[in-house]
């Protein structure tokens, strides 16, 4: 009989589609670990070609987890072994005792030799720092030769400056030498050669004195620089008095390489303010004392016309232009180094702002606006004209930040400016706008494009409006305030009337000043105010809006459409406006006509219990319902201003309420007599039966209920005809409608006689 073959134990889909909860990659191999010829840097360096070193150390340490857990596995298994291990160890103190003197052998020569090492160190440290000392010393003793040199040399150049210098430049010649023309012009080259010697000297020795006070400031507290300091300062003082004389005279003497020379003396000794200051003083403050008399000898001009500066400003542009071009060229021509000076801040500015202050103070006054802006724009137009000099825009930004610059625009008060007007414009309008009614004006001529107005509330806000954008008024750094100014005045215009509005219809005025105006207003006056709400609405948003947006034009594209946006939407509240006063214009005409209506209450007299005929003829009150309405649609002011759409609506709109209120009194009176008539009737119905009598006698007669109702329908009849003369259709009302159900005969015999 054949072995019986054992079949496999059943796997699970677990070992057959997952890898092993111990498996490695292909390429890591745990055995090559247990290898004697095993080396760690070998078995690295063939894995990196291929293996990163992540994917490498995550390996390693996932096998170490796996070893430490067999390795737990393996003591818990075999814990009683574990635990008799040290029982079984055999002479271990002695061992330990044998290792013992080696290390403290090892140990006693590794601190010798450290100790060693550290006595080297030390004195290695101590050297070097020997030698920073000796090194350090050095430097200082370098720098101070270096000061010694510098400060002799400056003392043996200052001595070689020109001594007749100053002689030759204020012409003081021998008087040999003046016999002839040529021996003159001898003497004026050999001036301008000696003057530019003398400035490159000047030049040099401010080298030398810029590199002196390099060295001063490296070498401070030395008792050698403090017992220097007495010959530097006599140097540098004899540098200053010589450098600027030679620079004044050269701006006498229009020398530019003389100017250009001290220029960059003082740049390079960094006084630059002294040359500036020198520049102010010797040329320019001469110049301006002639165009601004100040100080002692010159007397201030009183008067508005004293204070002007626009002729000023003129004279001192061609002042620059003939005598300070030249060294405003030389200090700003490209490349020159000499970019450090500002002279029309520093210099020209300086002056002419200490000029106005002393000569002409009032100039900086807002109390007189109109002076006050002429001269604001004056002193922009010069300021313009200063920065034309500048040759880049990054110029033209250190020319606007310098102190002195700001300090002269801090003069121009322009927020009180703008206060004054703020006052004076925007008091104008509420002068107009407080009176107690309104106030027509007669031939005033608005722009060619617009209508004339007639109001002078109206005329006022125009002129207002047209006030902050005008070029007496509006300063384009305030453009701003004088926006939302703008819209303050329309804003406030379209308050009054909606204040005046509501007033009128509440009946009173109660707390609010200025609405008296609607109280004592007719019907008529209201049509002015539609007039004018048309025209200036069409003014703001034509020509006033382009007005604003061409001052407007140097912004950007966003700010003109806000502005825009802004405008238009005032221009919008006063046309909402215009349906609140149609309604108070019908509301006063309905209330005329309704006063008309109430006669319909005598018709009730007029035939009950008369035995009147039935009537053949319209009542005479309905000729005057609708007369109000006519008179005022045929009136001058109406046919001159109101528009025919205006006119239409308001017409549209009286007679549909007319209707409305003559339907509401003659179903009333209807009502009324039907329920009056039906009292009666049941009454003497009762009495015929108690009588014995028939009740039908009085069946065919005309009850007096049929004859007001034959009465409304001749007066609806005839107000139906005068509807139609106005122009409306009265079959369109629907109170009309109604009006013609409410007078129809209740029977049908009633029907018969009607």
């Amino acid at each position: 009989m054949p072995d019986q073959i054992s079949s496999p134990a059943p796997r699970s889909a677990t070992d057959l589609f997952s890898d092993p909860l111990d498996s490695h990659p292909l390429w890591f191999k745990p055995s090559l670990f247990l290898s004697p010829n095993f080396d760690s840097e070998s078995y690295i360096t063939e894995l990196r070609t291929f293996v990163p070193f992540d994917t490498l150390r995550s390996e390693l340490q996932a096998h170490l987890s796996s070893l430490n857990h067999e390795l737990i596995d393996l003591i818990n298994r075999d814990y009683a072994d574990f635990v008799n291990l040290s029982t079984k160890l055999v002479d271990v103190d002695s061992a330990v005792l044998r290792m013992r003197a080696p290390l403290l052998e090892l140990r006693d020569k590794i601190q010798g030799f450290r100790g060693a090492v550290e006595g080297s160190l030390l004195a290695l440290k101590d050297g070097l720092s020997q030698r920073a000392e000796a090194t350090a010393a050095r430097e200082v003793l370098e720098l101070l030769l270096d000061t010694f040199h510098v400060v002799s040399k400056v003392e043996k150049l200052i001595k070689e400056l020109p001594s007749v210098a100053s002689d030759w430049s204020n012409g003081d010649v021998n008087p040999v030498q003046k016999k002839n023309a040529s021996g003159l012009q001898h003497v004026e080259n050999g001036t301008t050669n000696l003057r530019e010697t003398q400035s490159m000297l000047l030049e040099r020795i401010a080298s030398e004195m810029n590199r002196l006070n390099f060295y001063i400031a490296h070498a401070q507290n030395l008792p050698f620089i403090q017992n220097m300091e007495k010959r530097i300062r006599s140097a540098s003082l004899l540098l200053d008095a010589s450098l600027g004389h030679c620079f004044v005279d050269g701006l006498e003497h229009r020398d530019a390489n003389a100017i250009y020379n001290c220029l960059r003396a003082y740049a390079a000794v960094d006084s630059t303010s002294n040359a500036e200051e020198i520049f102010r003083t010797t040329i320019v403050a001469p110049l301006i004392q002639k165009v601004i008399p100040h100080g002692s000898s010159g007397g201030l001009v009183s008067g508005a016309s004293g204070d002007e500066l626009e002729n000023d400003y003129q004279q001192i542009k061609k002042y620059v232009e003939n005598d300070c071009k030249l060294l405003l060229e030389i200090s700003s021509a490209e490349n020159s180094g000499l970019h450090v000076f500002d002279f029309l801040a520093n210099s020209i500015l300086k002056e002419v702002l200490a000029a106005i202050q002393k000569g002409k103070p009032g100039a900086f006054s807002p109390g007189r606006p109109k002076e006050f802006l002429k001269n604001y724009k004056s002193s922009l137009d010069f300021l313009a004209y200063l920065e034309g000099y500048c040759p880049s825009r990054a110029a033209v930004a250190k020319f606007r930040a310098e102190p002195v610059y700001v300090e002269f625009m801090k003069q121009w008060k322009v927020g009180v400016y703008f206060s004054l007007r703020f006052q004076e414009i925007a008091g104008a309008l509420d002068s107009a706008l407080t009176a107690s009614s309104l106030v027509l004006v007669q031939n005033y001529q608005s722009d060619e494009n617009s209508q004339n107005l007639t109001l002078k509330q109206s005329v006022t806000l125009l002129e207002s409006l047209r006030s902050c954008w005008s070029e007496e008024v509006l300063v384009l750094s305030c453009s701003d305030k004088f926006l939302r100014l703008s819209l303050q005045l329309l804003s406030r215009y379209s308050n009054w009337l909606s204040s005046g509005l509501a007033a009128r219809k509440k009946g009173s005025a109660g707390a609010n000043p200025g609405c008296e105006w609607a109280l004592s207003a007719a019907p008529d006056d209201f049509v002015y105010i539609i007039h004018d709400i048309n025209c200036l609405a069409k003014e703001i948003s034509g020509a006033y809006l382009d007005h604003v947006l061409q001052v407007l034009s140097s912004c950007s594209t966003e700010v003109l459409d806000l502005v825009k946006q802004s405008i238009l939407y005032c221009g919008k509240s006063l046309d909402d406006l215009l349906p609140l006063v149609i309604n108070t214009i019908m509301e006063a005409l309905v209330q005329k006509s309704v006063e008309d209506l109430r006669q319909l209450k005598g018709i009730t007299a007029t035939y009950r219990m008369t035995n009147k005929p039935l009537p053949v003829r319209h009542s005479p009150y309905v000729a005057g319902v609708l007369r109000p309405l006519k008179t005022f649609l045929d009136g001058e002011r109406a046919t001159t201003y109101l528009t025919n759409a205006a006119r239409n609506d308001l017409l549209l709109g009286a007679a549909t309420e007319i209707t409305g209120r003559y339907y509401e009194l003659a179903a009333d009176l209807v009502s009324v007599a039907r329920k009056t008539e039906s009292s009666l009737q049941r009454i003497r119905q009762g009495a015929q039966r108690r009588a014995g009598a028939s009740s039908d006698v009085s069946d065919h007669n005309v009850s007096d209920t049929d004859k007001i109702c034959m009465q409304l329908f001749l007066d609806i009849q005839e107000y139906g005809r005068n509807l139609a003369t106005l122009g409306v259709d009265a079959a369109n009302i629907t109170a009309y409608r109604s009006l013609w159900q409410c007078v129809a005969p209740a029977d049908r015999q009633s029907v018969i006689n009607f």
